[in-house]
């Protein structure tokens, strides 16, 4: 009650006649009440100075240690039909089990007997392969018979022409033999007709020089047609040289021509062989893919397309499968104002979503139903969420974690960081301050050194 009236009770009406002011206004619970104050005030200034475990806190999900072992879904890389199921949800499959079948739904697949089909086409271009190859070794043959033909005859045209030269060149000697008996025989018809006209000789004797002047000039004129004659064989011996090999080269090269022409064909024979093998290893391998089996060992989770007859797209997820042996981890997200703090080896502690815990964020020690864990990787990236992704593996050095934990679980991850003492830590959490930085490296030589 206020006490702003100018009428003051307490000065007219005594309060020592009533028990209730005996009891409030007795010296000793004042002295109690001051003796709780004082220690407790003792107490509260010891706790300040008392070591704190900054940390910092991320909420996540238990998964595994390295990706193979983390739940899957088996797709097929080939669109089909749903034909028959060989599993349920919840069998437990081994490595390579056929899960279901499926059937083809493309028209260009259909054909149950496309692979022999195929087959048969490869071997009939394999032998045309072998035909062209046969082909180009008679063009080789051809072709080396040519060039010796060839040389045969320009060996003979040249002899020929060797033969004509000669038969020149002696030409050439006769033609200058009958000019010197022309010469002989001019001096002596003219020493005769000399003779004569001086009574020394008879008409007879000149008459016959005359004769035997005409016939040494027919003989000349006779070996000049000759020499003629063998310098036109020379001149046709000549151009018969160029004429065969002007023939036999163009022979030659309409067979090499026709060769290369083989060749060829035959290089596309072969592509068009090795396309239909590799066609048919690529039919062979997609027979296999009608069956879904089983990548590793593991447990059927949930099959994601069911039923019979229904088709599905290449790539679709058919079924999930959840492998038999893993390593447990933790994918648990921090901010990234805290990123800083976080290294590889820190150590962190788990709380598992269904085990009873009692933790105290500042004595991880005193802490009842949390487990030990290791920062194992630290994501560069940050993830959708905005935080960064941390990757926490079981610390073999403590109690291992409990094996009844699922893939899949929630987790409450503490990152331990420095010890401050706890009025350091309540005044920076009034501030709003970050946790110290600090470089684990550092701390650790640190210790060492001590």
């Amino acid at each position: 009650m206020l006490n702003i009236s100018h009428n003051q009770l307490n000065k007219k009406v005594s309060l020592e006649g009533y028990t209730a002011f005996s009891k409030a206004f007795t010296s000793k619970h004042n002295k109690l009440f001051n003796k709780f104050l004082g220690v407790f005030a003792i107490i509260v200034i010891i706790i300040l100075f008392l070591p704190w475990t900054q940390n910092v806190n991320g909420n996540g999900y238990v998964t595994t240690l390295t990706p193979d072992q983390r739940p899957q879904t088996i797709q097929s890389p080939i669109p089909g039909r749903i034909e028959k199921w060989y599993v349920k949800e919840g069998d437990f499959v081994k490595k390579g089990d056929t899960i279901l079948f499926i059937s083809e739904i493309k028209n260009e697949y259909q054909d149950p007997r496309l692979v022999e089909r195929t087959n048969r086409q490869r071997d009939a271009k394999n032998r045309s392969v072998l035909s062209y190859q046969e082909k180009i070794k008679a063009l080789e043959s051809q072709v080396n018979a040519l060039n010796n033909e060839r040389q045969l005859k320009l060996s003979q045209a040249k002899n020929k022409l060797e033969q004509s030269r000669l038969k020149v060149k002696s030409d050439s000697i006769d033609l200058q033999a009958y000019k010197t008996n022309l010469d002989i025989a001019q001096r002596q018809f003219d020493r005769t007709v000399i003779l004569q006209s001086e009574g020394l000789k008879a008409m007879t004797d000149v008459e016959e020089k005359r004769l035997k002047l005409q016939e040494t000039q027919a003989k000349l004129i006779s070996q000049k047609n000759k020499l003629l004659a063998n310098q036109n064989e020379v001149l046709n011996a000549t151009i018969e040289i160029n004429r065969i090999a002007a023939e036999y080269t163009d022979k030659i090269a309409k067979s090499r021509s026709e060769r290369f022409t083989a060749e060829s064909r035959q290089f596309e024979a072969e592509a068009q062989v090795t396309k239909l093998e590799n066609q048919s290893a690529n039919y062979q391998i997609r027979n296999a893919l009608y069956y879904i089996t089983a990548p590793q060992n593991g447990y059927i989770n949930k099959a994601l397309r069911g039923g019979l007859g229904e088709t599905f797209k290449e790539g679709e997820k058919l079924v999930g499968i959840m492998p038999v042996e893993y390593d447990l981890a933790v994918e648990t997200f921090v901010n990234p104002i805290d990123l800083p703090l976080i290294h590889i080896g820190e150590s962190v502690r788990v709380q598992f979503d269904g085990w009873p815990a009692i933790f105290f964020s500042g004595w991880p020690n005193a802490s009842y139903g949390t487990y030990a864990g290791k920062i194992v990787a630290i994501e560069t990236f940050i993830s959708t969420n905005g935080k960064f992704r941390i990757l926490i593996a079981p610390d073999d050095a403590e109690n291992p974690w409990p094996k009844n934990v699922r893939v899949g679980s929630g987790a409450y991850t503490i990152a331990l960081l420095e010890n401050v003492p706890i009025w350091y830590e309540l005044w920076r959490q009034l501030n709003g301050f970050p946790p110290n930085y600090y470089i684990r490296d550092k701390k650790e030589s640190t210790k060492a050194k001590k």
